[in-house]
């Protein structure tokens, strides 16, 4: 599989280094392009991957081509390698907010094109993405989407519209999570903890709750009943956890941040 990255920042660097690390790519097959020739340069040094002259040049020598440019330069940049003539290609786009529809357009409805929303511990190899299928793009195209996103984490396929309720969820999530944790931390340097101990416990704790979610499968409420005893300390803290309302607020965030997603996709 010839894979080109137009646009090689740290969410394009991230899937890079994750296709090489899986093994689906040779560092000879992958082609890369970015208006900033010194992330050109250190992706090149980095992962002995091919600099392309140009768009144009990648696309034509790639068959998939990922575009991981920011939103407001996406379809200006489909249009412009889509002049230059050329077979179909698997073009496969996580910029935020730019609809199928629109990139189909750009490419003047040439490419098979699958929109993708990432999130960033795809830069640790721990990402959750979603994929969307456009009008042409194959069961295939779905296989090659799916293994390059599973190389740095989690992938499943949605319908387009439920992108934007992906966006709120698991696309803007982290911030959520941050907060949480740095939250904890503070709980923790408050009754006497130093903050370099808090922050530590506070982020282990959030990370080994989530491994426990994912590797046992039981449903959240059924582990926290498991460390909720009677008159103890846990449901002391739930009490105060829904008198002061965090479930709602983490409810309204995704649902804020989703809307927000729609008003920026104009849907």
């Amino acid at each position: 599989m010839k894979l080109g990255f137009i646009g090689v920042g740290k969410m394009g660097s991230a899937l890079l280094e994750g296709v090489l690390l899986a093994g689906l790519c040779k560092p000879e097959q992958i082609f890369v392009h970015d208006a900033y020739q010194p992330a050109v340069d250190n992706c090149v040094k980095k992962n002995a991957v091919v600099a392309a002259g140009s768009n144009e040049a990648l696309v034509e020598n790639s068959e998939t081509v990922l575009l991981c440019v920011k939103p407001q330069d996406a379809l200006s940049t489909i249009e412009g390698f889509t002049k230059g003539g050329g077979e179909q290609r698997l073009l496969i786009s996580i910029a935020a907010g730019t609809t199928i529809k629109d990139l189909e357009l750009a490419s003047q409805n040439k490419h098979r094109v699958v929109r993708v929303m990432p999130n960033t511990p795809a830069l640790i190899g721990k990402g959750a993405s979603a994929f969307a299928l456009g009008k042409t793009a194959t069961s295939e195209d779905a296989k090659t989407v799916s293994q390059i996103l599973k190389s740095v984490g989690l992938a499943i396929e949605v319908k387009e519209p439920q992108l934007d309720a992906v966006t709120g969820l698991s696309g803007s999530g982290p911030a959520y999570i941050f907060t949480v944790i740095e939250a904890l931390a503070d709980g923790g340097v408050r009754e006497g903890l130093s903050k370099p101990v808090a922050l530590q416990l506070a982020a282990q704790t959030v990370a080994g709750a989530a491994d426990l979610v994912l590797q046992t499968g039981d449903h959240p409420s059924v582990l926290r009943d498991n460390v909720t005893s009677p008159g103890g300390t846990t449901i002391a803290g739930l009490a105060q956890l829904e008198k002061q309302g965090l479930r709602s607020a983490l409810i309204e965030a995704v649902r804020a941040a989703t809307e927000r997603s729609r008003e920026l996709g104009g849907g």
